[in-house]
């Protein structure tokens, strides 16, 4: 079984049911979910050995954090346990013109306070192929900045294969702290993912004639992003998801994989979201295994896009499908009737 390590930060997902908002819910739904995490539950679900590495508390908070996970057949076995607090964020679901909100009360989480000596690097890549991360995790602060640097370089001297989602997330750290950091990092790494958003605001690389908030998306200028993504930093493979966002309910949904030089779409989906939260998440782990897998190029972004639309029809942060159901998409039974 291929062995794929993870390494972020769990945290507790509380959210007032169905579409309410904050101010009017009396109770709030409590999951768990995290970017890495997301991913190492993906990947479980297809059949790898998804180890996930963290820093939770002892407490029973943070034992219920580890067996959100090990209940999926995700391998917690390598979780350092310490520190006081699991890191929170309240979830708010957006419909029609209305968007999603997200609160974070992640200050002072044991993962943030985690040091490098925590973790042994050598321990945790015993057997695997593939090191994970997003750029969440070096943003929580200077010293898991460089625990993520000390993985990355560990893991290139293995030979284990290396990938990114640069994930740039304005409530944890600046444009320009983001750039410093991941543009050390991603010397490291062998395939970076973004979003139409992550590269204009981590590196200043965005797309021509593209504006976001309209949904009007440039084929041309991701293959540009992805280039010059490539020539700065030496990536394999650069994936880029391609979301037209309609309204908060209602997406299309596609992504670009550049290989080699050559750039493959996959084919778009009209989206009626249930919860976005994960949706990039669940593109990575169908993008890990499908290249852990050996898939040719447009093979594997078809897949990683089937995934992470299957996502958006699921509650929480979590991709609970099986490489039957992603790849009936993939192939094209996209008509939702029940099977029987």
């Amino acid at each position: 079984m291929k062995k794929v390590v993870t390494f972020g930060e769990l945290m507790l997902r509380l959210a007032p049911e169905n579409y309410l908002r904050f101010v009017q819910s009396d109770k709030l739904e409590a999951t768990f979910g995290g970017a890495e995490a997301n991913v190492a539950v993906s990947l479980a679900n297809y059949g790898v050995h998804a180890c996930f590495v963290s820093k939770l508390p002892t407490h029973e908070i943070g034992q219920a954090a580890v067996n959100s996970m090990r209940k999926y057949g995700v391998d917690t076995s390598l979780v350092v346990r310490g520190g006081d607090r699991v890191g929170i964020y309240y979830c708010e679901k957006g419909a029609s013109q209305r968007p999603s909100k997200v609160i974070y009360d992640r200050a002072y989480s044991s993962i943030s306070q985690a040091k490098a000596e925590d973790f042994d690097w050598d321990k945790i890549f015993d057997g695997a192929e593939w090191f994970h991360f997003t750029g969440i995790t070096p943003a929580l602060s200077d010293e898991v900045a460089n625990i993520c640097l000390i993985a990355a370089k560990k893991a290139n001297e293995l030979g284990i294969k290396v990938s990114c989602d640069l994930n740039f997330r304005k409530k944890l750290w600046s444009k320009e702290k983001a750039g410093k950091v991941m543009g050390e990092l991603c010397h490291y790494i062998n395939y970076c993912i973004a979003n139409e958003e992550d590269a204009k605001d981590v590196f200043g690389i965005e797309a021509d004639d593209t504006d976001i908030n309209t949904g009007k998306l440039n084929h041309d200028g991701y293959i540009s992003v992805a280039k010059k993504l490539t020539d700065r930093f030496g990536f394999k493979g650069v994936a880029i998801t391609l979301r037209e966002s309609l309204s908060a309910n209602d997406n299309n949904w596609s992504g670009m994989l550049y290989i080699d030089g050559k750039a493959y779409f996959s084919k778009k989906y009209a989206m009626h979201i249930v919860d976005r939260v994960g949706g990039g998440d669940s593109f990575g782990g169908g993008l890990i295994y499908s290249l852990l897998n050996g898939f040719e190029p447009q093979k594997a972004i078809d897949f990683a896009i089937a995934a992470s639309c299957l996502k958006h029809s699921i509650e929480g942060d979590f991709n609970l499908v099986s490489v039957a159901e992603v790849t009936a998409l993939a192939e094209g039974n996209a008509s939702g009737r029940v099977q029987r």
